[in-house]
C-alpha cells in the first residue's frame, strides 16, 4: 500500500508569467517515452510481479522504493506543468460573472499543445509535449531481474537525457527547477540500477558506460542538491520496509566521481519537500455565471466542521 503526504517533494518556486508552450515541454517529463509516468509505470509493476522477493530481497527493496519516490515525480511534473500553464497567482480571477465575449484566452489557440487549455483549464495529464498519449506499450516487466534491472538503467538514462534537453529549452524558474531536481535524482537511480546489476551479475556498467554522463555540477538549479547530499541519498518512503536496500545501496559503496564526495545512505522516510503551490481558480475559463465564491462559502463551513 502506499502512504500519501500532503506535500511535493522538493519545493517549486512560483513562475514568473503564463508560459503554455513551457508547460507543453514539461508534459514530455511526464507522458514521454522516459518520461515519470513511465518510470513510475515500469517499476511498480515490476515490484508487483517481482519474482522469489524473499530470496532476492535487497533487488525488490530497491524497485519498490525507487516505485514510491516516482509517485512522487508524477505529482512534482503535474505541478510544474499546472503553475506554468497557469502563471502567477491573481485573486481577481476567482471573482465570477466574468466577461468572456472579448475571447480573453484568445491566445491559447496558437501554442504549443492548446489542449492543454481546452481540454484540461491548464492541468496536467498524461500526454507527452504533442499532446499523445503516455500508454501502457513503455512498460517493462519480464519477471527475469537482471533483463527488467537493465531496462530500468536504460530507462533512467533516456530520461535524463530528456530532462537536460527539457531543461535547455526553459527560462522560467518553475520549469528549470523541476528538471534540476529531476536529473540529480535520476542520477541516483541509474547508479542505484548499476550497483544492482554488478551485484547479480558481477558487471560493472560504469566500466563500459558513463554513468552519469551528464556533469551536474555545472547546472546552476541542480547544484544546491549535491551540496545537500541528495546525490548520495536513496529514501525508503516507508516507516519500516525495504530497508534491504542498503545491501545494494550503501555496503560502503561511494558517490559517483565528478559529484561531491561521501559514502551512499538509505535515508529513513522521505525527504523533507515543500508545500504544494495553491492554484488559484479562472473564472473565464470556465462559464460567465461560474460563481467560485458560493463554493469558498461551503468549503469553509465543511472545514469549520472537521476542526
Amino acid at each position: 500500500m502506499f502512504l500519501r503526504v500532503d506535500k511535493l517533494q522538493t519545493e517549486l518556486p512560483a513562475p514568473k508569467k503564463r508560459d503554455p508552450n513551457a508547460a507543453a515541454a514539461l508534459q514530455e517529463l511526464l507522458g514521454g517515452k522516459y518520461g515519470e509516468m513511465s518510470t513510475l509505470g515500469n517499476y511498480m509493476f515490476q515490484s508487483f510481479n517481482f519474482r522469489s522477493k524473499s530470496k532476492l530481497r535487497p533487488f525488490y527493496s530497491l524497485v519498490a522504493a525507487i516505485t514510491a519516490e516516482e509517485l512522487g515525480h508524477v505529482e512534482l511534473v503535474s505541478n510544474g506543468v499546472a503553475m506554468l500553464a497557469n502563471g502567477p497567482d491573481s485573486e481577481g480571477d476567482e471573482t465570477g460573472g466574468a466577461d468572456i465575449s472579448g475571447a480573453p484566452m484568445e491566445e491559447m489557440k496558437n501554442t504549443a499543445l492548446p489542449a492543454g487549455f481546452l481540454s484540461h483549464a491548464g492541468g496536467a495529464v498524461p500526454i507527452d509535449s504533442n499532446g499523445l498519449s503516455w500508454n501502457k506499450d513503455f512498460v517493462t516487466t519480464t519477471g527475469n531481474v537482471v533483463v527488467d534491472l537493465l531496462h530500468n538503467f536504460h530507462l533512467e538514462c533516456g530520461a535524463r537525457l530528456h530532462k537536460l534537453r527539457v531543461y535547455e529549452t526553459l527560462s522560467d524558474p518553475t520549469g528549470r527547477e523541476v528538471c534540476g531536481y529531476l536529473l540529480v535524482r535520476g542520477s541516483v537511480h541509474a547508479h542505484a540500477y548499476a550497483l544492482a546489476i554488478k551485484q547479480i551479475t558481477g558487471a560493472d556498467i560504469t566500466k563500459v558506460l558513463p554513468t552519469p554522463n551528464i556533469p551536474l555540477g555545472k547546472i546552476p538549479e541542480c547544484q544546491k542538491y549535491l551540496d545537500e547530499g541528495s546525490h548520495r541519498r536513496l529514501y525508503r518512503f516507508s516507516p519500516d520496509d525495504y530497508r534491504e536496500m542498503a545491501g545494494i545501496w550503501g555496503n560502503g559503496e561511494t558517490a559517483l566521481p565528478g559529484d561531491p564526495p561521501g559514502e551512499l545512505e538509505v535515508v529513513d522516510g522521505m525527504p523533507e519537500g515543500g508545500k504544494i503551490h495553491d492554484l488559484t481558480g479562472t473564472a473565464s475559463a470556465f462559464t460567465p455565471d461560474y460563481a467560485p465564491e458560493e463554493m469558498f462559502e461551503v468549503a469553509t463551513k465543511l472545514y469549520k466542521m472537521s476542526r
